[in-house]
């Protein structure tokens, strides 16, 4: 009977999933994993100290599907890396745009986007994405995302945008200042994550003017720099998943209804979808 583990990775968390006979054996939430922050030693140690003291068993393949894994070096790093752990399992590396597409259309067609800490988006055919609009970075781009949310909010807060009230309750919550701030953007390690944190506090907020505006301009600048490329969007559902996708899915439905198009599944994360597609398969 073939143990396989499944993994769904962003920048903030992976959760890992050991399946067993088509049943889920275990669940492990481990830190994010993300090639653009960490190199091959620091993954392997973080599967090491994190992971691998909670599996019961070693799996013979592992299926790994994760934020910046779009390119062959970022595959081949993260998979040195896991071999390490696992060295007499077959492992696959894909990106996660890949996962989230395995999840939300199954081995159908489909528009698929994530809105997590980053952001991404493509046109999956069935058995690869097809076309994907570039993804930028946080810094350039993941328009949509935690990070792009919370750095809205906390220029909101820096520019003294905010209403008095909104700033108080900021104040409240964060008791930190520019100088915190700059330090942690631009001197500190995952700047991503930090920012991404911030969009707890439009969750935290929701119905007040300011904090709506920053939730729909974020999404529907998303929605005009990706799903507007692709010529399928005016033909098939959207589906989403992700921490925000899921979290803001009532504006994201407006937007579908603003613009026509027609939304799909939201999931908050991949890994159910995942799960049951590797179930059933015995070759993937």
């Amino acid at each position: 009977m073939s143990v396989k583990l499944i993994a769904d990775s962003g920048s903030t968390k992976t959760e890992w999933c050991l399946i067993s006979g088509g049943k889920l054996k275990k669940t492990v939430i481990t830190q994010g994993i993300s090639p653009y922050f960490l190199n091959e030693h620091q993954i392997t140690s973080l599967i090491q100290n994190e992971l691998l003291p909670e599996l019961q068993s070693k799996p013979a393949e592992v299926f790994y599907y994760g934020t910046g894994c779009g390119t062959p070096s970022h595959v081949k790093l993260v998979t040195r890396a896991i071999q390490k752990v696992f060295p007499s399992a077959s492992i696959m590396v894909k990106h996660d745009l890949f996962g989230a597409a395995r999840a939300l259309c199954g081995d159908g067609k489909g528009v698929v986007a994530i809105l997590g800490t980053g952001s991404n988006s493509g046109y999956f055919n069935g058995q690869r994405i097809v076309r994907n609009n570039p993804g930028l970075g946080f810094i350039l781009g993941d328009e949509g995302s935690g990070a792009y949310l919370g750095k809205k909010v906390i220029q909101h807060y820096l520019y003294n945008t905010f209403e008095p009230d909104i700033m108080l309750r900021f104040e409240q919550k964060y008791k930190t200042g520019a100088a915190d701030i700059l330090d942690a953007v631009y001197k500190k390690p995952l700047p991503n994550r930090y920012l991404a944190n911030f969009t707890g506090f439009l969750v935290e907020n929701r119905g007040h003017f300011m904090i709506e505006n920053i939730i729909e301009d974020g999404l529907n600048d998303f929605f005009f720099n990706h799903i507007y490329k692709y010529p399928e969007s005016w033909k098939m559902p959207i589906h989403f998943t992700g921490s925000v996708a899921w979290g803001f899915r009532d504006v994201l439905q407006d937007l579908c209804n603003a613009y026509e198009l027609q939304l799909g599944k939201v999931m908050k994360n991949p890994m159910e979808g995942l799960i049951r597609y590797h179930c059933r398969k015995k070759n993937v």
